[in-house]
């Protein structure tokens, strides 16, 4: 049973020197050895409120293209929205470990509150806690798997879920733009309005050897694209170039992740970013992803529009559910 799980934040708390093995990571996975160090290119940063839209489309285009990840300012998501969010997030992993193990994942099920996400070779364990849910559309949500505790958690919630829609609209229509579609073609091949937003909130507790643990190993996300609001304790870290880059902490940035359904429709035109999460020795790090992905039934594939003999298809069609099971156990696409 999930309930017999050690919580990181509990094995966090006894204030030891070292941490258990198994949150060790290989020495060619370790931060403290292999986090490169010197002069660090920055992660590109958009505008995306400034109007010149002409502009943004290529931006975020290149940054899509170049990087798979980029950090946006101006999104229109009033910082009040991002606050309360942040708050009743870490409201919630401020409650009694029996409080929040009410609403510990079952077996087979994606949400709810755990440790421990997906098979890892020898039996590794990454420095995190986690809650997921859905917050859209409607027809998704489980709200029994909703906190009751901090008693506005529902309210912040879908109220920042609100204004996370428009974002999203948006980046798919330039994203769309980049690759000659029409402004609808990204959302419509992902399942238009049935495209699901799964919420996921990670809390890092202290880590006395961050140099030998990760919060979460290095992976690209299964979804369409990530939008990732962080709290102020650095933690990501992107590969490119060979070598694992520091992301900077933007104030009021929201970063964005393309993931692989995008990689898969863009013929590998877009690139789903590899990164993974450090961790820090003396405070809490906390994220806020919302995977935006096609619902389970939707067959993904790369988007005949732009294949010809020249670029032929780099991925096979297939249901986005099929995608995500192969993917979760590491399983051949």
């Amino acid at each position: 049973m999930e309930v017999e799980v050690q919580r990181v934040q509990s094995i966090a708390s006894l204030g030891l020197d070292m941490i258990p093995p198994e949150f060790i990571r290989s020495e060619e996975e370790q931060p403290g050895l292999t986090t490169f160090q010197g002069p660090v290119p920055e992660i590109p940063v958009v505008d995306i409120g400034h109007g010149d839209e002409e502009k943004t489309v290529e931006d975020v285009v290149e940054a899509a293209k170049e990087w798979g990840i980029f950090q946006v300012v101006n999104h229109g998501i009033p910082a009040e929205a991002v606050a309360q969010l942040q708050r009743a997030g870490r409201e919630f992993f401020g409650l009694s470990q029996e409080e929040k193990d009410k609403y510990a994942m079952k077996e087979g099920k994606f949400e709810g509150y755990g440790t421990k996400l997906q098979k890892e070779v020898a039996g590794k364990k990454a420095w995190v806690d986690f809650l997921f849910h859905n917050v859209w559309p409607p027809e998704t949500i489980n709200y029994g798997v909703w906190p009751d505790n901090p008693p506005d958690y529902r309210k912040v919630n879908e109220e920042y879920a609100q204004y996370l829609l428009i974002v999203v609209e948006n980046l798919l229509k330039w994203l769309s733009k980049g690759l000659g579609l029409e402004e609808e073609g990204l959302k419509v091949a992902l399942g238009g309005e049935e495209m699901e937003y799964l919420l996921k909130i990670n809390y890092y507790p202290p880590c006395p050897r961050p140099d030998l643990a990760l919060g979460v190993v290095a992976h690209t996300d299964l979804s369409a694209i990530t939008i990732l609001v962080p709290n102020e304790v650095p933690g990501l870290q992107v590969f490119k170039d060979d070598h694992w880059f520091d992301a900077k902490y933007i104030p009021n940035a929201l970063i964005i992740h393309i993931g692989d359904q995008i990689e898969i429709l863009s013929n590998g035109k877009y690139k789903s970013v590899l990164h993974r999460t450090t961790v820090n020795k003396e405070k809490t790090r906390m994220s806020w992803p919302v995977f935006v992905s096609p619902p389970p039934e939707k067959i993904i594939g790369p988007l005949p529009q732009l294949l010809s003999d020249e670029n032929p298809a780099k991925s096979k069609s297939k249901k986005f559910k099929e995608y995500q099971y192969c993917k979760i156990n590491k399983l051949p696409q």
